[in-house]
Order: structure tokens, then sequence, then C-alpha cells
């Protein structure tokens, strides 16, 4: 004998359990591929009616509208293919009507003997249809959307599986919502990646196109930010009397604050002294106008190493303001710090005074200069690579100004075994030659 529940018969509610198992097992498997939301509910939505057949059914949002306004975000009778997240200016604006006080009132419904005044606001929505159901999907504990189905036929909603239909339908909500959520934090990520490598591409743009010539120095650079962006920065100041300038610098923290600053710092260097020397007066005044105008209460500062060097005389004057000191390749191998007088970095105290001194160069000596980013470089159980090893790499670098640097990110590159760098790295090596 075949049974039926409110009028309709077994068969059609979708058979046996097992054959319910498998629908839902499938569709579940089907969501679980989704990456689009759309793609998601249209899929969705093919299952459900292969399960639970309706006549009609029709999605609704309140989300950010005031009551009692409401949008119809889907609808049988449309035609396929609006995008709700996407063409919300399609959608339907309405408010009050049995929609509205569905929506607004937060609670599961069946109506089983269906009549709509003529006056209804979505009237055209109901048109033939004698019973429905209504499922609320809940966010933050509120129902902001609604799904409701009708039935051409009164009492065709069977109460002891709404439950079970309020339950899963939230459940797909919450799926649903976090895909949306998850392509809206993709795309802010995208837009956010793209103004980044704006900044990243002027950063670079602050940075000297190509390595000058000058005379009895041989140069090579590396330069490379642990993002998009970084505070590091390397730049040459022609001088009078064939002299030049040259100057290393680290903005602290990292990414687009630090590319800021870094410009800033490049900016006043370049206007604030003419001409950009002896190096204690150029960090001086980078340091005044520093923390005068745009460090002072942020806490942010600036190491900087400068140095002026004399091809016809082959010395280097040197100033440094917390920087960590270049290392020296004497010719027959040894290698130490340039010393030089100590001061804060740039940016902390704008009455400082910065000292330098002058080191004689012979042929075959090498400058490195670098940022911290190669010292603490660390590998993966938290070690620093520091200064002890760098100098075991120079100690051991006899070619040219490239291979020095070549050898030395080589060996940052082993000793970090895979892992990426914390910190922006920057290597400016110049090697004293004939000339």
């Amino acid at each position: 004998m075949q049974t039926t529940t409110l009028g309709r018969p077994a068969a059609e509610q979708g058979g046996g359990w097992e054959q319910r198992l498998a629908d839902i097992v499938q569709t579940m498997r089907e969501m679980s591929r989704q990456t689009d939301p759309q793609m998601m509910v249209q899929a969705y939505g093919s299952r459900v009616r292969k399960i639970n057949p309706a006549d009609r059914m029709v999605a609704l949002s309140r989300r950010g509208l005031p009551a009692p306004q409401y949008r119809i975000t889907r609808s049988s009778t449309w035609k396929p293919g609006i995008n709700p997240w996407k063409q919300k200016q399609l959608l339907p604006l309405l408010d009050r009507g049995l929609l509205g006080e569905l929506l607004y009132g937060d609670e599961p419904r069946i109506i089983d003997d269906l009549h709509v005044p003529d006056d209804d606001p979505a009237g055209e929505y109901f048109q033939g249809m004698r019973s429905l159901q209504a499922v609320p999907l809940f966010d933050d504990g509120v129902a902001l959307n609604m799904v409701v189905v009708m039935r051409k036929e009164p009492a065709a909603f069977d109460r002891e599986r709404l439950p079970e239909q309020v339950w899963i339908g939230n459940l797909f909500g919450l799926a649903t919502q976090n895909l949306v959520l998850s392509d809206d934090l993709k795309r802010a990520y995208e837009a956010v990646d793209r103004e980044l490598q704006a900044v990243a591409h002027i950063q670079r743009s602050l940075l000297p196109a190509e390595l000058p010539h000058i005379p009895t120095l041989q140069l090579a650079a590396y330069y490379q930010t642990a993002r998009r962006a970084g505070g590091d920065y390397y730049d040459f100041f022609p001088l009078p009397d064939g002299k030049w300038g040259i100057l290393v610098a680290d903005v602290s923290g990292h990414g687009t604050p630090a590319a800021v600053l870094m410009a800033i710092t490049h900016s006043i260097a370049h206007l604030c002294c003419d001409p950009p020397a002896p190096p204690a007066r150029l960090l001086g005044a980078v340091n005044a106008r520093l923390s005068t105008v745009y460090t002072a209460d942020s806490g942010n500062f600036v190491t900087a190493g400068y140095g002026v060097y004399d091809p016809a005389e082959r010395t280097i004057a040197y100033a440094s303001a917390g920087h960590p000191p270049p290392r020296v390749r004497r010719a027959d191998g040894h290698v130490a710090p340039l010393k030089s007088p100590p001061g804060l970095p740039l940016g902390i105290d704008p009455d400082e005074q910065y000292d330098e001194s002058v080191h004689a160069l012979h042929p075959g000596d090498t400058i490195l200069f670098y940022t911290d980013g190669i010292t603490e470089a660390r590998d993966p159980d938290g070690d620093l690579f520091e200064a002890h090893r760098l100098d075991e790499v120079l100690s051991h670098s006899e070619g040219d100004a490239q291979e020095l640097v070549s050898h030395t990110l080589a060996a940052v590159e082993r000793f970090a075994r895979g892992l990426a760098p914390f910190d922006d790295q920057t290597l400016l090596a110049a090697r004293v030659i004939e000339e």
C-alpha cells in the first residue's frame, strides 16, 4: 500500500533513505568543489530541487538595509544569470508585504493555505501558489536572508521535515557567506597587491638606475625587499673635486610604511645639503629634518652610513648613524669593520651630532656596505647569520666586487636553508683598483 504525507506520495518525496543519503552525499561533494558563490548557489539549487521539489522559489535579503526594506535576490521566475553579489542594482527593492513580514519575523514558517492581497508589493511572486515554506538564514543571531519555497497545492509542506530544512539551509548559507567573504578578501588582497606593486615600483625608481663610474673603484650591488616594498636604500652623490658620496640606509619596520620613510629620506638627502658632504654634515642635516618633521611621534628611525670616497687619494671619510659598520677586506684577505665614531640612528634626536673618520685604502681592498637583513638572516632553528659568518665569507672571496656579492648571497642562502628572508637585504661592494 502506497503511503502519503500531506497529499504527496513517498516516491515523490525522494524515495527511501538510502537514495536520499546518496543524493545528499553527492550534493555535499559537489558543494565542496565550488570556489565561486554564484556557481555554488546554482549547483545547490539544482540538487535541492531534485530532493525537495517545489513549484517556485524566492530568496530574500535585508543585509545592509533599514527595516522594513528587503531585496529579492533570486527567483525561479527570473531568467538565469543575475549575480546578486555583483549586480545588486538589478535586484528589486521592496518593503513590507508578506515577504517582508516573513523575513523580519526571524522565524521559520509554513503556510498551508496561502492567500495574498492583490496590493502586496511582491504579489507577482505568489501567483498560482497555495502553500509556502519560509526558512530564515541567520547571521549574528538575525535572519538577514531567507529562502521561501512554494507549491501550487495547499498543505504541501511537511512540518516534521522543517527542522531539517532549517538546519541544512543555514549550514549552506554559512558556507555560501564564507565563500563570498573569501572572494571579497581575494579581490581586496589583489587590489592591495596592485597598490603595493606601484609603491615598490616607485621605491625602486629612487635607487640608482645604474652604478656610476667612479675612478679607482669597481662597484657591485644587490637589493631585495622582504615584501613588495621595503625600507632599504642606497645612493651615490657626485661631489666636487671628483669625489663621490656613498650612502646606505635602513628604515625601521617593513613594507609600505618603511618604503614611504625611505622615499622621504631620499628626498631630504638630495635636497638638504649642497654639496652633500662631508659625511657628518649630511647625516646631521638629514637627522634634524627627520626628527623634527617626520619621526617625532612615530617611533620610526633610520640607520645610515655615509662615506665620501676620494679616488685621487684612495681614502674614504665615513660617518655612521647607528648602522652596521661596513666590512673591509684587505688585499691580503684580512677582514675588519670600518670603524667610525658611534651615532644615534636618524630620526631620534634632532640635536644629535655626528663625527667621521678617514681610512686609507689600497688596490685590492674591498669595502662591503650592507644592511642588517644580511647579518640578521635566520635559519630554521632561529639562529642569526651574524657578522662573524660574513667576515668568514669575505676572507675567502678573492674575486672582483660582483663575485664578493655573489659569494655572500650564496652563503646567506645556504645558511637560511630555504627560509624566506624576514628583512630587506642590501649589499654594496666597492673594490679599489688600479686606474
